[in-house]
């Protein structure tokens, strides 16, 4: 298969493409590989996985606040979805120990989504959050850590 037919392959059917390219660069056929779109798939993966790690950690600091700021309506799913996202973020930290400096420098960022969530979620105020996220790293991680 030319490589025109592979990145044709690439708009009508995404799955053949993905088994003729696995293929070709098991055998070595690297002139049929559509290499343009398996770059953009594979940036694109890179993309989806800092998107999960984000999302997961969004979830996580939302019930900690929550937990935080509105103990009175504390329930177990909310100690089980923050162990479940802990538990998600460890599994790719540990698949991709390159995003921990990563989880550092989008905490800030994420920490003020969290807090319009919970504020969306709790009807509270936001100015009842800190400004700042009152939590470190290894606190969000640690399965024992629950907020007072």
């Amino acid at each position: 298969m030319t490589q025109a037919k592979q990145r044709l392959l690439y708009e009508t059917d995404y799955l053949q493409w993905i088994e003729t390219t696995v293929e070709h660069l098991k055998s070595g056929n690297h002139s049929y590989i559509d290499w343009d779109n398996l770059i953009e798939e594979i940036e694109d993966m890179g993309r989806s996985e800092q998107h999960r790690l984000e999302s997961n950690l969004v979830i996580v600091l939302l019930h900690l606040l929550k937990w935080q700021y509105q103990s009175e309506k504390r329930t177990g799913s909310w100690e089980a979805s923050i162990l479940e996202h802990r538990r998600r973020i460890k599994k790719a930290l540990q698949a991709s120990p390159s995003f921990k400096p990563y989880l550092e420098t989008i905490l800030s960022e994420l920490y003020i989504a969290a807090t319009k969530q919970a504020k969306a979620e709790t009807g509270l105020p936001i100015s009842t959050f800190p400004m700042e996220c009152p939590y470190e790293v290894p606190s969000i991680l640690n399965d024992d850590f629950l907020p007072d």
